[in-house]
């Protein structure tokens, strides 16, 4: 028996090729002392509190009064009617626990500041969330004397007593001594969501039940990442209405929405989100998102501007609204504490099959590998652990590949033969492939069956909250960018900076399809270029990565450097051309029956041939 011929140059070039960048890997590995020195800084930057102020571009406010002058006062006091009971302060109280710090202030009642505490920004500075005029709570509503209030204008008196462990703040915006609206935040200890109460006593007379009372909350997003473009693109408003449902506003435009029977709000920044959850659904929500990134910008300090207006309904004339707040992390761990509230339905896995692979085999799979081993080495092993996996349809797209190939001169013969009748052509090339067994469209069914996990795969990374931060290699975060050189002009489409990630991924890419596209699938008439594309695609890859998540870069080049390393093997120590050929000739004689799409093709072809006979006549 013949030996089989091994493609040495290919293999030399991979083996050279995956050696250089184990070593460009090595190499760029950071120091015990370097790790050491990172991990001390991180945990200094969470200690801290940074002082930086961002911009004052604030959403709507209330006009603010100067509680120093007696005649400002008494002037605010005339306008609020009833409300002015309570005594104007600008007090500001803390409520937090290990996880969130959160600030009240008397004026509106409404939260003012949401710091994380465990958490910093790409610059180092705690993730804020709300802070310096970027959010606005209030009711809005109407008294028996015809004055227009929301209670975001009005004080309210704070009172903060412990409860079995947890911290409950009430805040009463007064109209007598036991008439009042109130805020009651209770928050736990080790827990994101804050239980929050509205509710008025003795206010039946002042507050007019024939005119609505609508609950108004509107944020603007904080930038949080570097990449202010990449951001936004997972900045979104997500909402859970008609017995859960989950749906968006758009994340690439302005949009608004009006709902019924809605559950809980969510104002996803990325990586955070802003939550407000009914413990009974809101009838109606009007919703409202308006993009504010225009371009990619170091300067650009917010995402998005979110809205909802929600009517409240009353009950013998009083408010008695019971809701959640969470303010934390967009993470699976944390968001799956609160299933019964549905939560975790925030995260966007993908929708169907997508969403499902994501969140039931992606998530766990990763978070275990994650356990064992570093982040960055975490996303290698469950990239070649896939990759095996997916080996058997790399063999059966290959082996169509092949049998493709093996036909090549046959198929040739025919496009000379035929060459100034097409519809004969693709009569007597359908026929060939019939008596050889081969089908043109096996090579794509593989592919197709790979669509769910590349896309699953592609909504995972950038999602992932595990990713935040996490190191490896020369790349900072794996959530974000890695940067190798600073550019000092900006390339359209592409950035400011150069990634490594992207272009290893686009290198093996473009192997991967000289191996594929470039070798065996000739010019067709009517067909794209085969070749352009070939060329194209690695190009495209590179602009379209270097602004993505080094995650997502590395998974791109380990999954086809490992998908190389598998043709390289199938086709130089598994299947022999002869033996595909010789199996090709034996299908050629055995009789073969139509199914019944293959007759009606034949037979309308045949139909479309006596057709084009009977014209020439």
């Amino acid at each position: 028996m013949e030996e089989k011929k091994v493609d040495i140059n290919s293999i030399v070039g991979f083996v050279l090729i995956f050696g250089i960048l184990i070593f460009m890997f090595y190499q760029n590995q950071p120091t015990p002392e370097e790790q050491a020195a990172e991990k001390a800084k991180q945990e200094q930057v969470v200690k801290e509190e940074s002082k930086e102020v961002l911009p004052s571009e604030n959403v709507e406010q209330s006009p603010v009064v100067n509680l120093q002058d007696s005649t400002a006062v008494a002037n605010y006091q005339g306008k609020i009617g009833a409300f002015g009971f309570t005594q104007p302060s600008d007090k500001i109280t803390k409520l937090e626990n290990e996880l969130v710090s959160l600030e009240i202030s008397n004026k509106g009642g409404q939260i003012v500041e949401a710091r994380m505490k465990q958490y910093h920004t790409y610059d180092s500075i705690p993730v804020y969330l709300i802070h310096d005029g970027n959010a606005s709570f209030g009711v809005n509503f109407t008294t028996s004397d015809n004055r227009v209030l929301n209670t975001k204008d009005l004080y309210f008196e704070p009172s903060l007593t412990e409860n079995n462990g947890s911290k409950v703040l009430s805040m009463k915006a007064k109209a007598g001594p036991n008439n009042f609206l109130e805020y009651r935040y209770e928050m736990k200890e080790g827990e994101y969501l804050v239980d929050f109460t509205i509710r008025s006593q003795g206010l039946s007379g002042i507050i007019d039940s024939s005119r609505p009372v609508d609950l108004e909350w509107d944020l603007k997003g904080i930038r949080h990442n570097k990449s202010v473009e990449y951001e936004n693109k997972y900045t979104e408003l997500t909402y859970s209405h008609e017995d859960g449902k989950i749906s968006y506003l758009s994340l690439a435009s302005d949009d608004d929405e009006k709902e019924e029977d809605v559950k809980w709000l969510s104002y996803r920044q990325h990586f955070f989100s802003s939550m407000l959850v009914g413990k009974t659904n809101f009838k109606t929500a009007e919703l409202t998102s308006k993009n504010l990134v225009e371009e990619e910008s170091k300067d650009t300090k917010f995402t998005k501007l979110f809205g909802a207006t929600m009517p409240l309904e009353l009950t013998g004339g009083e408010l008695a609204q019971n809701m959640h707040w969470y303010y934390g992390p967009t993470d699976i761990k944390v968001l799956s504490q609160y299933k019964e509230l549905g939560l975790d339905d925030s995260i966007p896995f993908g929708w169907g099959i997508f969403g499902w692979l994501n969140r039931y085999l992606f998530n766990p799979f990763y978070s275990f590998l994650s356990s064992v081993l570093p982040f960055g080495w975490a996303i290698v092993a469950m990239t070649v652990l896939v990759r095996l996996a997916m080996s058997p349809v790399t063999y059966k797209s290959y082996l169509s590949q092949a049998k493709m190939k093996v036909l090549k001169p046959e198929l040739a013969e025919l496009g000379e033969k035929y060459k100034d009748n097409a519809m004969k052509k693709q009569q007597e090339t359908m026929k060939l492939y019939g008596k050889a067994g081969v089908s043109p469209m096996s090579g794509c069914i593989p592919a197709v069956l790979q669509m769910p996990i590349f896309y699953a795969l592609f909504m995972f990374f950038p999602t992932s909250f595990a990713l935040r931060q996490k190191s490896f290699l020369w790349a900072d975060d794996l959530s974000s960018y890695d940067v190798v050189a600073n550019l000092p002009f900006h390339i359209p489409f592409y950035g400011d900076h150069v990634s490594l990630f992207p272009i290893l991924a686009s290198i093996a890419i473009f192997f991967y399809m000289t191996m594929t596209t470039g070798q065996n699938m000739p010019q067709q008439p009517g067909m794209p270029n085969m070749k352009f594309i070939m060329y194209l695609m690695p190009l495209m890859m590179l602009f379209f990565f270097n602004n993505y998540a080094s995650g997502l870069s590395l998974y791109y080049f380990v999954s086809n450097m490992i998908t190389i390393g598998i043709m390289l093997v199938i086709k130089n120590f598994i299947l022999d051309d002869k033996k595909i050929h010789a199996q090709i000739q034996e299908n050629k004689k055995k009789p073969k029956k139509e199914n019944k799409f293959q007759k009606k093709m034949r037979e309308m072809m045949e139909q479309a041939e006596d057709q084009k006979k009977i014209n020439k006549k």
